[in-house]
């Protein structure tokens, strides 16, 4: 049987929105919707843990501090997704695959989009979630959300957001919510290379961290070479410099690194320090993302052919096959390749093709005397 088509997107559909996870980011997320003025449920994994975010009407062990606007509804995860027209996914990369498998079971409507929130890549071959997300929901109603945004500055001062869609309504609408709830927010129609700009991020703040006790230059260089392999790579997957170098490259990596409470910064520091990876998430109190994405994303640069010595040498580093001292000389003494435009092509460059044609004109003149 032909397949049938995907709806769109549509403006005309009820804004009902839920987001699926209440870790820190997806907690600040459903109190921004509520505030930006979507009717908004904040899911939970288990139903205990429902009943005491809306006893508490806060998520005290993720986003201490902050009360839920009264709009907002909590419910366990078992509840379903039928209602809603806007689901956000804020779980974490590991797992996301069947996150992803499972929404059409959970009731999920065929005219809702689906907007992951996820800085990381899915197991086990790497993969972007949004391109998960397109191969069962087709493009236009598929979105990412990326950008400098610490859970709780965003929600007490504000962010700068990127909303990412093949649809210009989608992006559209999810961007005005968020600017309706004080947090400033970009269109985007390059989803894969806003994830792809998030994903090194994360790598690049665990870089640094590994490798500020060696000296900031060599903290510095760290996070310029991982950006520069996965810049490579995304290239290849269509993505746009503008998506790297802005609010959801370089602007969430300065914010990550300066963040007191930066989890994947303080695991490169924990890393360097001798602590196994597989010990650091407890260390922390929470997931870390870049534990489980940087040796996701080195496999995928290698299967790619894209050269990632450097993102190469801090999955080592994780997996405990590289001591530190051989990770900071490595990341001393890479050199990076030219960009593919300044390598030669064996094609003559414009001035040889000017003087060439010169030439023959000349001879042709000369033949005709």
């Amino acid at each position: 049987m032909p397949e049938r088509p995907r709806p769109p997107f549509s403006r005309a559909t009820p804004r009902r929105a839920v987001v699926v996870g209440a870790g820190s980011f997806g907690t600040a997320v459903a109190v921004l919707l509520a505030r930006g003025g979507r009717r908004t449920t904040l899911q939970t994994r288990t139903a205990e843990q429902a009943d005491l975010l809306q006893a508490a009407r806060e998520n005290a062990a993720y986003l201490p501090g902050v009360a839920f606007p009264p709009e907002l509804k909590v419910e366990p995860a078992e509840a379903g997704l039928a209602r809603y027209d806007l689901v956000f996914l804020g779980v974490p990369s590991r797992g996301l695959d069947e996150v992803i498998a499972g929404l059409p079971a959970r009731g999920l409507s065929d005219r809702a989009a689906v907007i992951s929130l996820a800085k990381g890549l899915v197991p086990p071959l790497g993969r972007a979630p949004s391109s998960l997300l397109r191969e069962l929901f087709g493009p236009q109603r598929v979105a990412v959300v990326g950008g400098p945004a610490h859970a709780l500055e965003m929600v007490d001062a504000g962010a700068g957001l990127v909303a990412a869609s093949e649809s210009a309504e989608l992006a559209a609408a999810i961007a005005r919510t968020f600017i309706r709830a004080g947090v400033v927010c970009e269109e985007s129609n390059d989803p894969i290379g806003v994830e792809l700009a998030g994903a090194a991020k994360n790598a690049a703040a665990l870089a640094s961290g590994a490798t500020e006790g060696q000296g900031l230059n060599a903290a510095g260089a760290a996070a310029g070479h991982i950006f520069a392999e996965v810049w490579r790579y995304a290239e290849a997957q269509g993505a746009r410099p503008e998506s790297m170098i802005g609010l959801a490259g370089t602007g969430d990596l300065v914010a990550t690194a300066l963040a007191a409470g930066s989890r994947n910064r303080r695991a490169g520091e924990l890393l360097a320090a001798g602590v196994p990876a597989g010990d650091i998430p407890e260390r922390i109190g929470q997931a870390v993302e870049s534990l489980d994405l940087v040796p996701l994303l080195a496999r995928a640069l290698e299967r790619a052919g894209v050269e990632a010595p450097v993102t190469g040498g801090l999955a080592r580093l994780i997996a405990g096959d590289l001591p530190l001292d051989e990770w900071v000389a490595l990341v001393r003494t890479t050199v990076p390749p030219p960009p593919a435009r300044w390598r030669r092509s064996g094609r003559p460059g414009p001035w040889a093709r000017m003087r060439a044609a010169r030439a023959e004109r000349r001879a042709r003149r000369a033949a005709g005397r």
